[in-house]
Parts: structure tokens; C-alpha cells; sequence
């Protein structure tokens, strides 16, 4: 990607320019497969019954929204950098009536703007793998959580089951990056997506990351052959 920008703005950018095909590519790209990692998020917060919920990362509010029906909670909180994907998470709101219980700003996931343990529980949905600095942005969602309080990660994860992990090379790397191109009209977007992925500290190596920062009772479940993980923790 551009080296002369930073991470952070180049991930503002690119999703900035996918956010009217974002949600249709959500579900054509997975078969509509998220949607089930997502309930199965909010199942695992729903353990502690949150009234205050930080949905970061939230694009276009598809976990805040699904925290809102999984859990009975008093206020759901989105945050984001792209103000292009919260246009179109705030219609989404507005059409499902939940505009008094979601509120979507915008907000750098390094430099959250909350007081210290204001939230019951904290979601992230496929979006810690964008942040600049992965430590630092983990430790703001450590701060904002209160004391008990409990976190629930998605995140893209890297299979490793023959032949589930060369069938997934093969679409994540070929086939994924040509629809997401022909539909988005972004080539780098649907490129970034995989290359991330690849990058990422995924199982052990992510839930090691969250003890050292603080966290507790940490669990990494792999959700639909490895392709993604969901991945718990308390404060």
C-alpha cells in the first residue's frame, strides 16, 4: 500500500471508498456465513448481561446492531475512523427503529474517547486487524472496560486442516480479491484483506497478546473450519 500514508489513513480511505458495496460483499464473499460468527459474538457477551456495549471498529454497525437484539442493554456505542461506513451504518439504524439505543461516532481505536471502565463489554468485529498498532489499540479497550467486564473479538484467522487451508488460500487469494475488485471497484481493498489476514497473530499468539496487556480467562474458538476465530476475554 501507499508508504507515504500512514496505516491508519489508508484504512480510512479504502473503506471510506468500499462503503456502498461493503455490506452486499459482506455477505456475497461469505455466503452469509458473518452473520452467524456475529450472533455467536454476542452469545459470548451476553454471558454477563451488559447494559453499556463499545462496538470498535464498527463499519456499518452490523455487530452494534446485533448486540442490540442478542443482549438487553441500556446503550450501544459504535466507533469508527470511516465516517463513509457509519453513513451508511446510521441508515441501517434509523430503518430497524434502534436509533435511541445505538449511537455510531467517530473514533480512533488508539485513542478512545471514553473514561476509564465505562463499558460492561467491548466488541470487535473483523477490525483489530486494521488497527496501526495493535497493543496499543488493545490496551484502549482494556481501559474502557470496566473491572469483570467482558470482550468479544472477531477476527479473520488463518485455516491450518488440509484441505480446508489450500481451498482457502485459493479463494482468499484468487477468487475473493477478483469479485471484491469487480464489485467495489477497489483494488486494493480485496488485495489488503488477504495480505492482512496473513499477517495477522492469529490463535495462541493474539490470545498471548490479551494476557499481556491484562486480560483474563482468555479462549480462542475457531468458528467454521478455522476461517475465523472468536476470541474471548474478561478484565
Amino acid at each position: 500500500m501507499n508508504s507515504e500514508m500512514s496505516k491508519k489513513a489508508q484504512v480510512e480511505e479504502m473503506f471510506d471508498s468500499i462503503s456502498g458495496k461493503y455490506d452486499f460483499l459482506n455477505r456475497f464473499l461469505s455466503l452469509g456465513i458473518d452473520q452467524g460468527w456475529r450472533k455467536k459474538a454476542i452469545k459470548a457477551i451476553s454471558t454477563i448481561d451488559p447494559k453499556n456495549i463499545l462496538d470498535v471498529a464498527t463499519g456499518t454497525a452490523d455487530l452494534a446492531i446485533a448486540a442490540s437484539k442478542g443482549t438487553n442493554p441500556e446503550k450501544v456505542i459504535g466507533v469508527d475512523i470511516s465516517e463513509g461506513m457509519m453513513k451508511h451504518g446510521r441508515v441501517k439504524i434509523k430503518q430497524k427503529g434502534l436509533h435511541n439505543l445505538i449511537t455510531l461516532e467517530r473514533g480512533d481505536s488508539e485513542k478512545l474517547p471514553f473514561e476509564d471502565n465505562s463499558f460492561d463489554a467491548v466488541t470487535v468485529g473483523f477490525g483489530v486487524r486494521n488497527f496501526e498498532h495493535l497493543e496499543l489499540g488493545l490496551q484502549e479497550i482494556y481501559r474502557v472496560t470496566r473491572s469483570g467486564g467482558k470482550i468479544a473479538i472477531l477476527e479473520f484467522s488463518k485455516p491450518r486442516i488440509f484441505p480446508i487451508k489450500q481451498l482457502y488460500n485459493f479463494y482468499f487469494k484468487t477468487i475473493l480479491p477478483t469479485w471484491g475488485r469487480l464489485i467495489s471497484g477497489s483494488q486494493k481493498a480485496y488485495t489488503y484483506l488477504p495480505e492482512s489476514v496473513q499477517a495477522f497473530p492469529d490463535g495462541k499468539e493474539f490470545t498471548d497478546i490479551l494476557e499481556k496487556i491484562g486480560f483474563t480467562k482468555t479462549e480462542s474458538q475457531p468458528l467454521t473450519f478455522g476461517i475465523c476465530s472468536l476470541y474471548t476475554a474478561i478484565k
